[in-house]
């Protein structure tokens, strides 16, 4: 099921990206101790679920205080059985630019194995990996610390309609992802019903979505920020992402309605 890795790796490049002109009032909404934790389902099949870790570190870069951010995916239940998967993603990036240093995945997919490192060098505009070096933007993100910057940002003056572009460096080079503002819903989650921001993010149609796919992530409308629920079509049927914990949150979670 590499197909449920890859929606998970779409999930977090694009929960919710923005322009790099929304850079006032930058502020980190996590703290160290959050942990989020997510299923997957396929159909009404839960098959995979996914963590969301962030961590106080002593590793230094550029002598500045860091977050260790870790994503780890993994198959659930038979699915198990017929194609296992754990991969794992860590990122670790600047305490109040929010930008990366360096960026490590593990994959682990039935047989196949695959492991990689970047560097992130923002002043540069590049980033070496293991393939070689790439040059980015005026700032450049992996696809975990895209995440986490982008909730952090000023989403205040948004309008339905409006569309953003994220540069982001994912396993053979860098590429941007554009993101329409849908507007605000209320969705049922296993936390309860949740006001929400939905987006939708631009795939591209290949062996896992076709060309009419639509990819919809509805976020928290509160201070955390954090998705709730996301779901893509692909070849055959649709993933399902659905929050099942949040733990150590830095705001109330007040999006949550009766």
């Amino acid at each position: 099921m590499r197909k449920i890795s890859v929606i998970l790796l779409f999930v977090f490049a694009s929960s919710f990206a923005v322009s790099q002109d929304l850079l006032n009032n930058l502020q980190p909404v996590f703290k160290a101790g959050e942990q989020l934790n997510y299923r997957f389902r396929y159909g009404f099949i839960t098959a995979a679920e996914a963590t969301l870790k962030v961590s106080d570190s002593n590793i230094k870069f550029d002598n500045k205080p860091i977050f260790h951010l870790t994503a780890e995916g993994r198959t659930a239940g038979t699915f198990n059985v017929f194609y296992k998967v754990h991969n794992r993603y860590d990122s670790y990036i600047d305490r109040s630019g929010l930008l990366p240093y360096l960026y490590t995945e593990n994959i682990r997919e039935a047989t196949y194995r695959r492991s990689d490192k970047a560097r992130f060098y923002q002043n540069e505009k590049k980033v070496v990996a293991k393939k070689g070096t790439f040059k980015g933007g005026s700032q450049t993100f992996d696809i975990v610390s895209a995440y986490y910057f982008a909730r952090s940002l000023d989403i205040s003056q948004l309008k339905k309609g409006d569309k953003f572009d994220l540069d982001y460096f994912l396993k053979d080079g860098i590429s941007t992802m554009s993101i329409q503002y849908v507007g605000k819903e209320k969705v049922k989650t296993a936390l309860g019903n949740v006001n929400c921001l939905k987006f939708s993010p631009s795939i591209q149609p290949g062996r896992i979505f076709r060309k009419d796919s639509k990819l919809y992530l509805w976020i928290t409308d509160d201070g955390n920020r954090i998705p709730v629920k996301a779901q893509v079509e692909i070849l055959v049927g649709s993933v399902t992402m659905e929050l099942t914990s949040a733990n150590g949150l830095k705001y109330p979670f007040t999006a949550a309605v009766k």
